[in-house]
């Protein structure tokens, strides 16, 4: 009995070793903890950056509670003018003197930095980003807060990154951690904050990141519930479906919200196209902007702000539909003239806004229509918020977890799918990607195609060609004998160049000193880094 014991034991012991000791040469433990560690860190930013707007509200709205409408109204004409052109000027100032790119950051310069394995998030220009923004949303920018939040957990975690010296996969599920963190404590969604992260940031689920990540996430829910209370984002009246037959108008709401998605980032592209072409000083392009804000909100205050309080009303069923289709254009004009004039924020809130206006007014069309079958107006701004923001992002999964935690409301899961599925379907349909994927499009970088195209956009020919040392002669006799490539090029131009005139090994010159060779490029050793690279990001999206 004895001997058949000990070699259950050297058995069970022979199985569990090796994962024991995979588990720690991947660093699993020091992973864990500084997941954590950054995710309360991530907590104490996130809230101190939504305090910090609350205060800036006090200087000329005197509420720092997020009801900006309500306090709007109780105020003269001149102050609802003066609040965002003011706020306007320091935003101008501070991107002047602060900001060297003469833009805060968002979300798309976190997944490009996720893409660049973190290398270029900094912690000074993040945090310069943060206190930009958090005075652009409390002098009364229409945007929202997850952008710069995000970013800002983002950087703290890539600090932590580079402080312990991870690798570079380490580094990404590290900075995905610090996003999760951000999602989780802003909107306390920490479901929907792990989901992001991996479906935004990551792009992909992978086991080796999920326990970080969803530690991450726990630990900024946690400070941030300690600090805000356990409540929902929004208080929602009782709802219900009521019939079967309304599934069509589920699906129906979802191509509406498409069309509202899509007019939504045409809007946020055509004006940010106008504003490149302006010749107007970064000081003063916050400041026209901030007046055109003021000038909205003289007739529509709810477009001020993060407009948490007007969604509310929407899912309150207290706005009336001529409002809602109205708040549905000012709110769109609002935002896209704050983005484009160079206040800080994103674009999360703003799609919850228009999603509940949208759903709203559908609603009311919907029970006065159908008035035996139609459910409440409530339910149809949620479906809204959800189909709408998750067009938007591209998030269609960690949206829909969102809009669940953000309401508390699960018993409409079917029909909510269902609404969030059309509307991605039919935005990706007219529109192609999401409004992150666009800004990245605009900085050259195309993650929506897939790694093998953004291995070879992201790869330059520096990181494969063989550098030529002194005892060879680098001089380039005959400049039109061969092709020549640039240590910048990307590994996309070399193959096309060693495929289009069947070279084998091609000379690399600087552009300033086009007859000097700096390197050669063989097209053996491009093929063999491109395979690398592929291996190498399909075993991190794969790695259990």
């Amino acid at each position: 009995m004895p001997d058949f014991l000990s070699n259950q034991i050297k058995v069970i012991t022979g199985w569990i070793e090796p994962n024991i000791r995979l588990w720690l040469e991947t660093r699993q433990p020091q992973m864990w903890v500084l997941a954590t560690v950054a995710g309360l860190a991530v907590s104490v930013a996130a809230i101190l950056f939504r305090e910090l707007i609350g205060f800036v509200q006090l200087f000329w709205l005197g509420d720092s509670s997020e009801n900006v409408a309500s306090a709007a109204r109780n105020l003269p004409w001149y102050m609802i003018l003066a609040g965002p052109t003011i706020g306007g000027l320091v935003v101008g100032l501070a991107l002047h003197y602060l900001v060297p790119s003469r833009r805060t950051a968002g979300v798309a310069d976190v997944i490009e930095a996720r893409a660049r394995s973190g290398s270029h998030l900094g912690l000074r220009y993040a945090l310069t980003s943060a206190v930009i923004t958090a005075i652009s949303l409390g002098a009364g920018g229409s945007a929202g807060r997850e952008g710069p939040v995000v970013h800002l957990g983002a950087s703290l975690a890539s600090a932590t990154g580079r402080l312990f010296r991870l690798p570079d996969w380490a580094k990404r599920t590290i900075l995905a951690g610090g996003v999760a963190a951000a999602v989780s404590a802003s909107f306390n969604a920490p479901i929907a904050g792990v989901l992001f992260a991996h479906e935004v940031i990551l792009g992909h689920y992978a086991m080796r990141a999920f326990v970080p990540i969803v530690l991450a996430s726990v630990a900024g829910t946690i400070l941030s519930r300690l600090w805000f209370g356990d409540v929902a984002a929004f208080i929602i009246p009782e709802y219900q479906i009521t019939s079967f037959w309304e599934i069509p108008a589920f699906a129906l709401l979802g191509v509406v919200c498409a069309l509202v998605s899509i007019l939504f980032q045409v809007s946020l592209i055509s004006t940010d196209y106008v504003a490149r072409n302006l010749k107007i000083h970064i000081i003063l392009r916050p400041v026209i902007g901030g007046l055109a804000i003021g000038t909205i909100a003289l007739a529509f205050p709810e477009i001020l702000g993060v407009g948490y309080e007007a969604t509310d009303d929407a899912l309150r069923n207290q706005l009336s539909l001529w409002l809602m289709l109205s708040l549905l254009v000012a709110k769109t004009a609002a935002t896209a003239i704050t983005l484009a004039s160079r206040f800080g924020g994103g674009v999360f809130s703003p799609s919850l806004y228009l999603g509940a206006m949208a759903g709203g007014a559908f609603g009311l069309i919907a029970s006065k229509a159908f008035p035996d079958l139609a459910s409440s107006e409530a339910l149809y701004a949620i479906l809204g918020m959800g189909a709408v923001a998750a067009a938007v992002l591209g998030a269609p999964i960690s949206t829909t977890v969102m809009v669940f935690e953000l309401t508390g409301g699960y018993a409409l899961s079917i029909a909510l799918l269902l609404c969030v599925s059309v509307a991605n379907g039919v935005n990706h349909a007219i529109h192609g990607h999401s409004f992150f994927q666009w800004q990245l499009e605009m900085r050259g970088l195309f993650i929506a195609d897939g790694p093998s195209r953004h291995v070879m956009r992201a790869q330059r020919v520096r990181d494969f060609m063989v550098p030529v040392t002194d005892e060879e002669n680098n001089k380039l006799e005959d400049p039109d004998a061969l092709p020549v490539l640039h240590p910048g090029d990307t590994l996309e131009k070399a193959l096309r160049t060693f495929d289009s005139g069947g070279h084998e090994r091609l000379p690399v010159v600087e552009e300033k000193a086009p007859d000097t060779i700096v390197g050669w490029a063989d097209q053996v050793r491009a093929l063999r880094y491109f395979n690398k690279a592929l291996v190498e990001a399909s075993e991190e999206e794969h790695h259990h």
